[in-house]
């Protein structure tokens, strides 16, 4: 029997409690934000683990995310608008969650 895909509503909800420092993620790998400047990287917060897109050292698109219980999100970028957890965010989550990946 196979579980639901995590929806964008769900992650995002995951997003925005890093965003308020309600969970605190950690950056799993060897290269930090400003390191890999172009390409993914990968977090861990709370056995939630999230990939996210990095264009030139901005928060482009959540690539996927995994779910403490298995489930998953992938992005497609055929999918239509708000289908990406990051375009739910208030422009301060959004600025926060980059401020915070920057730190990593």
């Amino acid at each position: 029997m196979h579980s639901q895909p995590l929806t964008p509503r769900e992650v995002y909800q995951v997003l925005r409690d890093i965003a308020l420092g309600q969970q605190v993620m950690q950056r799993l790998g060897n290269l930090g934000w400003t390191q890999t400047q172009t390409g993914l990287m990968t977090v861990e917060a709370n056995g939630w683990v999230l990939t996210f897109s990095n264009d030139s050292n901005k928060l482009d698109y959540c690539n996927s995310c995994y779910s403490p219980d298995g489930r998953e999100y992938t992005f497609d970028s055929s999918q239509h608008f708000g289908t990406d957890p990051l375009e739910l965010l208030s422009t301060w989550e959004h600025g926060q969650l980059q401020r915070l990946l920057s730190s990593l």
